[in-house]
């Protein structure tokens, strides 16, 4: 089946990318050495940045105005992902690393490392996250999935996975203030503005941090679209998006009857979305399936205008479920992102250039080359200070 070969591949290689970092272990129990010296200057009351992570272990921070690189602050232990959020009051970004397996909260004026969970702390246990990583609305608490595994004389044990909830001012050695169960396979998240968890999963669900009860917001894996296939959903980038939306691509089969013949089947793009402000959720095709996308935002200035990026940049028509104009790109780019107004595009992921391009006519309009090396599946986000 071409969707199933197509949704495959792109898991394959991302998934044996994933498990060959989370192999790379840190046994140090102690807490991170910590960035005392500043690495530029602070940030700007009012400007917008882009920040960015990269190897060896760099944060940047881009500035939107002029697209260069603001400052560069160096974090602690070893990289991977490179995952970030960025605090509701933007003075701190919090970034998954170190081999998956700790989280570090980074002050954007100063470089110091202010935060740090080690996701595994229990004796004997490893623990990773894949991806999963928030801030509360009020920026006093943040979430994090992890999957634990318990490290025997003669074999390991892989536990339950769970949720990790810290206190953002628990400084340098974070441990959780409370944990709960939740289904396996979660990754990405981010908090709807009622302080509702929306984890992505099997299918998105929504979790009460207080309790721990959680339901299915929308479903992905379990949907009933009546002569839909299931969808195939490879989404690992959590963005802070202009929209406030928490968004996901899918792909899937539309077949012409009840018989579900994959061979005249239509194959579509679409994605599902919760509205983190109003809580309202969305199932909706947008293109037939041509290319593998990694990911794709809708525009701030037209949110009916939805844009892809891996091997190429596509804008589509959502309404039409058309392609409107694709370019070519100087290699593969796995994260896309808008600036608030919309007016700019910055593609990033796979190397350490940040390639710009006008929205409008796709045109490539600069090129941002950051020091060090690979982003690779780091999560780019845009804000304002």
């Amino acid at each position: 089946m071409k969707l199933q070969f197509i949704g495959r591949l792109a898991a394959t290689s991302m998934c044996l990318f994933a498990i060959c970092t989370a192999t790379a272990v840190s046994l140090a129990f102690g807490v991170p050495s910590v960035v005392a010296a500043e690495s530029g200057p602070a940030l700007k009351p009012g400007s917008e940045y882009l920040l960015a992570t990269n190897y060896p272990n760099n944060l940047h921070l881009i500035e939107v105005a002029t697209d260069k690189v603001y400052k560069t602050c160096q974090m602690p232990d070893a990289f991977g992902p490179g995952a970030a959020q960025v605090a509701p009051d933007k003075k701190t970004a919090y970034v998954l690393n170190n081999h998956y397996g700790d989280i570090y909260g980074i002050d954007l004026d100063t470089c110091k490392t202010v935060f740090h969970a080690r996701l595994a702390y229990k004796p004997g246990e490893q623990a990773k996250s894949m991806l999963s990583l928030t801030l509360s609305p009020d920026g006093k608490e943040l979430y994090t999935v992890a999957n634990p595994t318990q490290i025997l004389n003669d074999h390991y044990a892989v536990q339950a996975p769970r949720l990790q909830v810290y206190a953002t001012d628990a400084g340098l050695n974070a441990q959780p203030v409370r944990t709960f169960p939740v289904p396996r396979q979660i990754s990405i998240m981010q908090a709807g503005d009622d302080g509702s968890l929306y984890m992505a999963g099997r299918d998105i669900y929504k979790l009460d941090v207080k309790t721990g009860h959680y339901s299915i917001a929308l479903p992905t894996g379990s949907w009933k679209r009546p002569l839909y296939s299931a969808p195939d959903l490879l989404y690992i980038w959590s963005h802070q998006s202009p929209l406030r939306d928490f968004s996901l691509l899918y792909t899937a089969a539309k077949f012409k009857d009840d018989k579900q013949d994959p061979a005249t089947a239509d194959y579509v793009y679409g994605f599902v979305s919760v509205d983190l402000a109003t809580g309202k959720t969305q199932t909706q095709d947008f293109a037939p399936l041509t290319e593998v996308y990694f990911t794709g935002m809708r525009s701030p200035k037209d949110p009916n205008q939805m844009f892809s990026v891996l091997n190429h940049l596509a804008k589509f028509d959502i309404k039409e479920q058309k392609l409107i104009k694709k370019s070519n790109l100087a290699h593969s780019y796995y994260c896309i992102s808008f600036n608030k107004a919309g007016s700019k595009l910055y593609l990033t992921g796979t190397f350490n250039d940040v390639a710009v391009y006008d929205p409008e006519s796709l045109e490539r309009v600069g090129t941002i080359n950051l020091p060090g090396g690979d982003m690779v599946t780091g999560t780019a986000q845009v804000f304002t200070r």
